[in-house]
């Protein structure tokens, strides 16, 4: 599991909040205490842009806390300065993409419902261009490849020593919708077949007989990090997505994910059903 910045970011926040309430401090007296004001000790809790070590040091001499979790802490705050792979990309990511790649880069577990098209890191290249197409009707050539490119590139976490683990919860919609032409869709089936039998993904298919269920709303992620606190909810929405952090947030979509889980097909089943689909195309 790789610890990137965001989750850096976040884990540090969360635990400048929990030691200064422990310590039964305000934000504007716990700041007076290092002469940073209520505002940016604000900031630093929620989460919100860069963090001097220096501040996150003397704050924990006032909070009381061990020479290690001080340690820790300071480490946490250098660390979340460290940029990812996609910075470095020639050409820009779309700023809708930022947040995404980022918080994906440090995931352990992705719980995918997806009721549009196949979930983005099961995709094919052709399929995944097929979708861009379709989506991105202004897009140039070369900006539909470079998006392309990018969705490729987010695979690569499925090949760490350590990958996440994949739970996808498709809709019957989503493997009978032909993208890109039968050729394309045949090619996608089989993809997701070939990806379902690794040991850190799991396909279920959604049946069509299942009727009314637990996320008409349509597609979402939980991307899940190393501590439940971490966790967050992706939406899809026009023009982009929508993240959620908030407990209920979380755990209304949570429970979903596991009405849905409960409701699909089993793997075996799942897997036939694929495998059914992609003869008849």
């Amino acid at each position: 599991m790789t610890v990137g910045p965001t989750t850096r970011r976040r884990q540090l926040g969360a635990d400048l909040r929990r030691l200064r309430e422990r310590k039964g401090l305000t934000l504007e007296e716990a700041g007076a205490l290092v002469g940073i004001s209520k505002a940016t000790l604000s900031r630093y809790e929620r989460k919100e842009g860069a963090v001097k070590w220096p501040a996150v040091d003397a704050l924990c001499r006032e909070y009381g806390t061990t020479d290690d979790e001080r340690s820790s802490l300071v480490e946490l705050a250098k660390g979340a300065r460290i940029q990812g792979w996609w910075r470095s990309l020639a050409d820009p990511v779309p700023e809708s993409m930022n947040l995404m790649l980022t918080l994906e880069d440090e995931v352990v577990s992705e719980d995918h419902y997806a009721c549009m098209y196949v979930p983005g890191l099961l995709q094919t290249r052709a399929y995944a261009e097929a979708v861009h197409r379709a989506s991105e009707m202004r897009c140039s050539d070369q900006e539909i490849a470079h998006m392309v490119n990018i969705r490729m590139k987010r695979q690569e976490l499925l090949e760490r020593p350590e990958p996440p683990h994949i739970w996808a919860v498709v809709d019957e919609a989503v493997i009978r919708r032909v993208v890109g032409g039968r050729e394309t869709m045949r090619a996608q089936l089989r993809h997701l077949l070939e990806q379902a039998r690794r040991p850190h993904v799991t396909v279920q298919i959604l049946p069509f007989e299942t009727g009314a269920h637990a996320a008409a709303v349509g597609s979402f992620v939980v991307l899940g990090g190393p501590t439940p606190e971490l966790d967050v909810v992706y939406v899809d929405i026009i023009g982009g997505g929508l993240f959620m952090e908030k407990p209920q947030e979380l755990s209304r979509y949570k429970l979903a994910f596991n009405y849905l889980r409960a409701q699909a097909l089993n793997i075996e089943r799942s897997a036939a059903l694929l495998d059914q689909v992609g003869r008849e195309l």
